[in-house]
């Protein structure tokens, strides 16, 4: 069944920032500070290993760079449409919208939580491999172990953030599941090239994310989401070209 994976995924972040919810009450703040603190760290790393498996490449026995062009022509191009767009905030209006429908406003982590749990589990190599192999072949195996990876994630995050963490299981259901509806009705137009691209440029979103949450807000990583599309589009330009 084409989408079960996404399906899986959503139930496990919501089941995870449940645990996370009833593990909060009895943590202490200095102690969710700092496994907020420690959350952003892994992340940090999780992004920076994802970035260099794809830059460093040995050649002649020497260890060389390659994408740094199509990296920076990605998160240049795509944070000035996404900066046009708007779309770092009309993620926190999302956020917010969300905030008053569950009558949670006097949770000042809620938007925080929500943006950046939303981003951590969406924008990432197993998010966009997983939903294209479900989309595909229908084959969700990879999805269902990065929700076993999610359902952690978010436990940690509702445990420091709140109820905001939980709800990012609406941006994986539609994220995830677009791009599964994307795969299936395209099909073998997506290919390996293209997937090793946006998981090089996700993983350095991902990066950003992490400095975020251990540093405060430097990275308006809403407005950089674009950058993905870059890839896609140059891949398909060069297709056509040759």
């Amino acid at each position: 069944m084409i989408g079960l994976g996404t399906l899986i995924n959503t139930a496990a972040v919501i089941v995870g920032g449940i645990i996370g919810l009833c593990l909060k009450n009895g943590i202490k703040k200095e102690l969710q500070d700092i496994m907020m603190q420690a959350c952003g760290v892994a992340t940090i790393f999780i992004g920076a290993a994802g970035a260099l498996s794809k830059m460093l490449v040995l050649e002649n026995g020497q260890l060389a760079t390659t994408g740094t062009m199509l990296l920076i022509f990605s998160l240049v191009i795509g944070s000035a449409l996404g900066y046009l767009l708007r779309i770092e905030k009309r993620m926190d209006g999302i956020g917010e919208k969300i905030k008053a429908a569950v009558k949670a406003q006097d949770d000042n982590l809620f938007v925080e939580g929500f943006v950046n749990v939303s981003l951590i589990i969406c924008v990432g190599a197993m998010a966009i491999v997983g939903s294209i192999q479900d989309g595909i072949s229908g084959d969700f195996s990879l999805l269902a172990a990065k929700a076993v990876l999610d359902l952690v994630i978010v436990a940690v995050f509702a445990a420091t953030y709140g109820i905001g963490a939980v709800f990012s299981a609406v941006a994986i259901l539609v994220y995830q599941g677009s791009i599964t509806l994307l795969a299936a009705f395209l099909g073998s137009f997506v290919s390996e090239v293209i997937i090793s691209d946006l998981t090089f440029v996700g993983s350095v979103l991902i990066f950003c994310v992490g400095v975020n949450i251990s540093f405060g807000k430097k990275f308006p990583v809403g407005n950089m989401l674009p950058a993905l599309l870059v890839p896609v589009v140059y891949r398909v330009v060069l297709a056509l070209a040759g």
